[in-house]
């Protein structure tokens, strides 16, 4: 191990600021994950306008009609700040290249069953889902907990969490083979046995890297914990169950009763089609969400998903039960379901920037806005999806989630500190009119194409979809047959919200259908802002930093590789204002205007504001990172989760730089120089190095702290 003293000057490696041409990750990213290249690996895709045509073409091949004029409009809106998902950019007109690969970012797995069997299918179609490039969310606390009895077996389970353990390898197998990381997504109930094992799954190094966690939170839950009243952790009972352990159902000390609509017909149900869950023991709900924060401070997981809520607002509440989501967040789907994403920068519509003057070009924005939902909408029949059960999601409802991305940087640009009341205004006007504009041309495409296929479907009223909506019973009665556009437009909680801004629209709607059942969501854009909008801030997030790492995987490379980044809004200032300005001057240097904040100066509170005010109007789920301060205290922090819920948020999460735990994706320099790593030699000796130091290894020239964690987490060599 050999320490390295040569450092480089990165503020001299841009190429050519002046003109906003992409910083070099920015250009590099583009290069390794969206430009289309031949098997020998010759571009075939010359310039960033390249992969755009290629993407319109494609795009406007699906139109029936009028496609030379379509690929134009779409190459437009392109060229303009519309951002289709990465997959979009990667597949699109790529078939002859990648056959086998998909157009679509989020999937959710099919319900996984207590079974073995049931288990390794699902687990042979998440590999196939992986293959294909999506990413792949399931809920995990359907399997019985750690230590219960099974029949079939003759022996004791050995819980969830093992056979997560599964679905992780199998991931990092098959993203180590394509070169692409893996994505996915674990959720697990609050009110599982097992729930603590999987609050601290994380602590154990190197266990479940390929997964995100969160935890699903419901309502009886948040009141036990401001209640200080006691939890019971149960799970459901089977038939088999009732007869072998001859539980009494009315003793409530031993059974809680639970609406449980996902679950199959093997669980024990009473007359209202609650189902019976068996407790295996009480603990205080205070102490078990202390449990929750805590790890949330330390290790920035489990995230927080509402799940109740998540099933009230969602659109398709008539047909869907949701207990899962894409690796993000964003997404929340029933089984097997999936959804295309695509988003806009909003750094494209302001002019005047960095001045009194500055504004943002609203009517621009809903001319793209009109034509990107054209745009989305013809992913679906692209979508390549590997399983025919995810065909028949996306086909029959036809779900996009449009978003946006560089909402910081736009913010920054017109003087606006993010998380500031202003801040929090435009939010919820950009959102409102994403919502209003994209839904209006919904109808338009309904009218021109046909409505998705659920709307037309008719839905028999039943006891649970009488429990769902209790309005329901003042116009129809157990067992009438009612179309699922009625159903959508007039009893969604969304579309009772859009019918107070539009009411005619909505009752458009109910007559005529949409092309989609859900049109709005905001992703968190890492790889695309970084890319293609040349480090806008994030989706709904504001700038990390205006200068900063990224820690990014390199096929064949041992760790990750360390890039320096520069915030477009950084650069931005620097072509229009100030071409010698520093976000961290030394004496005599000139700074930045102080509105230019980043993210670990906002309040954790301000985070939750501005999500908050885009979440009224976003109709699926919002993935948003409240990044807060290593030095933050806890007590501070404890009760951020409380405050989103109260806020109306559908699920969030956290982050605190904690380099004992994890080595981050994002980080900033400042912190690497505070972090001392200590490497114990083989003959027993130790070298302590900071964590911006360069050291070469095993032939390899790495940062000190990607080697300590890579090491420490055992993917050092498997890229």
């Amino acid at each position: 191990m050999t320490k390295n003293n040569n450092t480089t000057d990165t503020d001299s490696e841009l190429i050519d600021h002046k003109s906003m041409a992409l910083q070099p990750a920015s250009y590099d990213i583009w290069d390794k994950k969206y430009r289309l290249k031949n098997a020998d690996g010759k571009d075939l895709d010359e310039t960033v306008a390249d992969t755009w045509k290629r993407v319109a073409k494609t795009l406007a091949e699906v139109e029936p009609k009028r496609k030379a004029y379509w690929e134009k409009e779409f190459f437009w809106a392109l060229e303009n700040g519309a951002i289709p998902a990465g997959r979009v950019i990667s597949n699109a007109g790529a078939l002859a290249w990648k056959p086998a690969t998909s157009t679509i970012n989020c999937t959710v797995s099919g319900t996984i069953k207590d079974s073995m069997l049931d288990i390794l299918q699902k687990n042979l179609e998440a590999g196939l889902t992986l293959k294909a490039g999506c990413g792949i969310g399931y809920e995990f606390s359907t399997l019985r907990p750690k230590g219960a009895y099974v029949a079939g077996a003759g022996a004791n389970t050995s819980g969830p969490l093992s056979f997560m353990d599964i679905f992780d390898k199998m991931c990092f197998t098959i993203s180590s083979a394509g070169g692409r990381r893996g994505a996915q997504m674990a959720t697990f109930d609050v009110h599982h046995p097992d729930v603590m094992e999987f609050i601290q799954a994380k602590r154990e190094d190197g266990r479940l890297r390929q997964f995100n966690l969160s935890l699903l939170i419901t309502d009886d839950f948040i009141r036990a914990v401001k209640a200080d009243a006691n939890w019971s952790l149960s799970f459901p009972l089977t038939q088999r169950d009732l007869i072998k352990d001859e539980i009494p159902l009315d003793d409530p000390t031993q059974v809680l009763w639970r609406r449980l609509d996902h679950l199959d017909d093997e669980y024990v149900r009473n007359d209202a089609k609650e189902v019976a869950c068996k407790i295996y023991k009480n603990i205080s709900a205070g102490k078990l969400w202390e449990q929750i924060m805590s790890s949330t401070y330390d290790y920035a997981e489990p995230g927080f998903i509402l799940i109740d809520r998540v099933n009230e607002w969602n659109n398709n509440w008539f047909c869907e039960t949701i207990r899962a989501t894409n690796p993000c967040g964003e997404q929340p789907l029933p089984p097997y379901g999936s959804c295309l994403l695509g988003s806009i920068n909003l750094t494209g519509f302001v002019d005047d920037a960095f001045t009194e003057l500055a504004r943002f070009d609203w009517e621009k924005f809903r001319r793209l806005v009109t034509v990107f939902t054209r745009m989305l909408d013809n992913v679906v029949e692209i979508n390549g999806l590997s399983l025919p059960e995810q065909q028949q999601e996306i086909m029959r409802k036809r779900r996009h989630g449009m978003g946006f991305l560089g909402l910081g940087s736009a913010l920054t640009m017109l003087q606006i500190p993010y998380g500031s009341p202003t801040s929090v205004a435009f939010t919820e006007q950009v959102s409102k009119e994403l919502a209003l504009t994209g839904w209006r041309e919904g109808v338009a495409l309904a009218k021109e194409k046909g409505a998705a296929p659920l709307f037309d479907e008719e839905f028999t009223v039943t006891p649970q979809l009488l429990a769902r909506r209790p309005d329901l019973q003042a116009d129809y009665q157990l067992g009438d047959k009612v179309p699922g556009k009625i159903l959508h437009a007039r009893y969604s909680r969304y579309m009772q919200l859009l019918a107070e801004e539009d009411p005619l629209l909505v009752a458009d709607i109910a007559t005529y259908g949409c092309r989609f059942t859900h049109h709005t969501s905001i992703a968190p854009t890492g790889t695309i802002s970084l890319s293609l909008a040349n480090n806008a801030s994030n989706g709904i997030e504001p700038s990390f930093a205006h200068h900063y790492a990224r820690n990014i995987i390199r096929a064949g490379r041992k760790t990750k590789e360390k890039v320096d980044v520069f915030s477009y809004e950084l650069l931005r200032y620097r072509e229009l204002r100030d071409a010698t300005a520093k976000p961290y001057p030394a004496e005599g240097e000139t700074g930045l205007p102080a509105y230019f904040v980043v993210s670990d100066q906002i309040m954790p509170e301000q985070h939750v504001d501005v999500q908050a005010a885009a979440q009224k109007w976003i109709d699926s789920s919002i993935s948003k990172t409240i990044n807060v301060p290593t030095d933050i205290v806890y007590e501070s922090f404890k009760n951020i989760y409380l405050y989103a819920h109260e806020k109306g948020l559908k699920g969030c999460t956290t982050f605190r730089y904690n380099p004992q735990a994890f080595q981050g994706v994002l980080v900033k320099q400042q912190d690497l120089e505070k972090t001392t790593y200590v490497f114990e030699l083989a003959d027993g000796s130790k070298i302590e190095l900071k964590g911006h130091e360069q050291v070469t290894y095993d032939g390899e020239t790495h940062t000190a702290a990607n080697l300590y964690d890579a090491l420490k987490e055992g993917y050092y060599g498997k890229f």
